[in-house]
């Protein structure tokens, strides 16, 4: 991915996560979509992970298994494509704390949805330069 990653996070992406950290799944994909749309380079894979796992906390708070598990599905294999830092987030720790929820959702089956630990949701953590 290279000199991408190493570029400041763009306005948009920040707001995006602000919305995605505090449980604003519906408004982080408005933002990271329009974000998404507008880049061009191979790191519009990041704002598209992120994006769509924030997705998949959507559908769980629909209570939409199908949703939930495709999407962070969806979301990590593209957070995958980028470094492990990029623009400032911890795509790696994104992804380990995706997979853990997914291994929670699955675990839960289409039925126990509701029982999902919410403290398992993912944060994303963004290294801002100081």
């Amino acid at each position: 991915m290279g000199a991408c990653c190493n570029e400041p996070p763009p306005s948009l992406l920040i707001r995006g996560i602000e919305q995605f950290n505090a449980g604003l799944y519906f408004e982080q994909h408005e933002t990271l979509e329009e974000l998404w749309r507008a880049e061009t380079r191979p790191v519009r894979y990041l704002y598209q992970g992120i994006l769509q796992i924030g997705v998949a906390f959507h559908h769980l708070q629909r209570s939409n298994y199908h949703g939930v598990v495709y999407m962070l599905a969806r979301g990590s294999m593209y957070l995958r494509r980028v470094d492990a830092v990029c623009q400032g987030v911890e795509v790696g720790a994104l992804l380990a704390a995706a997979a853990r929820a997914l291994e929670a959702v699955e675990a839960l089956g289409p039925r126990r949805l509701a029982e999902f630990d919410w403290r398992l949701a993912p944060k994303v953590k963004l290294r801002l330069p100081t």
